[in-house]
């Protein structure tokens, strides 16, 4: 019997991708089916249902789901789920499919076929209301606001069947774990509470204290990175890897952190995110989600501590995976070392506030980065690859 957290929903992985053997049968098939072309972050949804990430959805949600998210974070079955998981279409595309009809669903930029839908649904949605429930915003400054209200008109609903999982696999291959792996992998090492901590960047000295903060207090962290489409500016994910990868073998003791990644695009929905990346990390059975300053934000559009208090808004049983709250973290020169506004009492003055945007200009502009920003093995790492964007 596991002592890990069940699975969101359906107490069971839901994993939709195609038996290897069926693939070419299936693939076959649907060559010859209407082809829905699927933007950068509707492909990360297709792999994330294909691994089981999303479980206990069996597609792209219907009107009814997408309704019921956008109005109280519950599907019509009255599980919670935080953020829409849809798939757009134009109108004249849409207008030549018919409901319990199959298509086939197309990466856009390789045109790859890598899955086919049975239409259940098809609707127009309301893209504003969608924006103001999940971004809590209509600025279009917003980069999630902006991607939304640029999708094609209507979303076609249904269940879902994977057939290829694109580039990500081969490119990632020691780090695409799909849930049913992590969870075997969190029973050999015979963690039971275990802590996710999302990253799409390569770990400073903040990010080393809230994953030892979590190490003290679980039996081990889960580094689930990010490897969906980034922010222009980011460091690339192979980059990242090989950041993390260092800090971890040089600065923590064996066998108390691993470093994955999942293909998801970030949406930058801030609280609602956080919520999303909470009931994720639990299909890949993590107990806990490390939630600090400003998580999942962009720019200014929500407080630092708005992701914190989203949780405590939730009805019970919502989510099983829960919080694990961290103040602001920053290195005090009075304390000598890394801190919290929790446990340093001394003034702001002497606080080295440690940023990823901060040590991205540090390395552009080719200045020292101190040890008490980031570790010399990391930005030796990050140094090297600054120099080749020279």
């Amino acid at each position: 019997m596991t002592k890990l957290v069940p699975p969101h929903g359906a107490g069971l992985l839901k994993p939709l991708l195609i038996p290897e053997d069926l693939r070419s049968q299936a693939l076959s098939k649907a060559e010859k089916l209407t082809k829905i072309p699927m933007s950068s972050c509707e492909v990360c949804d297709l792999l994330l249902l294909s691994m089981g990430a999303y479980t206990p959805l069996d597609g792209f949600m219907v009107e009814a789901d997408w309704q019921g998210v956008c109005d109280g974070m519950k599907l019509q079955d009255g599980v919670f789920w935080p953020i829409p998981v849809t798939l757009s279409a134009h109108q004249a595309l849409a207008d030549e499919v018919a409901i319990g009809e199959e298509v086939a669903l197309v990466d856009n930029e390789t045109q790859q076929i890598m899955g086919i839908l049975k239409v259940q649904g098809k609707y127009i949605p309301d893209l504003k209301l969608q924006c103001e429930k999940v971004f809590g915003t209509l600025d279009e400054s917003h980069p999630g606001v902006a991607k939304v209200l640029a999708q094609p008109a209507v979303n076609l609903g249904g269940s879902v069947q994977v057939i290829d999982e694109g580039w990500f696999p081969d490119e990632f291959s020691d780090l695409y774990i799909r849930p049913e792996d992590s969870r075997a992998l969190f029973e050999e090492m015979g963690w039971s509470k275990v802590t996710a901590f999302q990253t799409r960047n390569p770990m400073h000295r903040s990010h080393e204290h809230l994953v030892k903060i979590a190490i003290d207090v679980t039996d081990g962290v889960f580094i689930h990175q990010v490897l969906g489409k980034l922010k222009p500016g980011d460091i690339p994910a192979p980059v990242r890897v090989e950041a993390i990868k260092v800090m971890v073998d040089n600065y923590f003791k064996p066998n108390t952190a691993v470093q994955a990644g999942y293909p998801i695009e970030m949406r930058y929905a801030g609280p609602k995110e956080a919520l999303f990346h909470a009931l994720i990390r639990q299909n890949f059975g993590c107990s806990h989600l490390i939630v600090g300053r400003d998580h999942a934000g962009v720019g200014d559009f929500y407080g630092p501590f708005d992701a914190h208090h989203i949780f405590d808004t939730l009805w019970d049983g919502a989510l099983v995976t829960q919080p694990l709250k961290i103040d602001i973290t920053f290195y005090c020169e009075i304390c000598d070392g890394m801190a919290t506004a929790k446990t340093c009492p001394h003034d702001e003055k002497y606080r080295v506030n440690v940023s990823g945007t901060r040590q991205r200009e540090m390395l552009s502009n080719g200045e020292e980065v101190s040890t008490k920003f980031g570790r010399p093995e990391v930005v030796e790492v990050l140094r090297k690859f600054y120099d080749t964007q020279a």
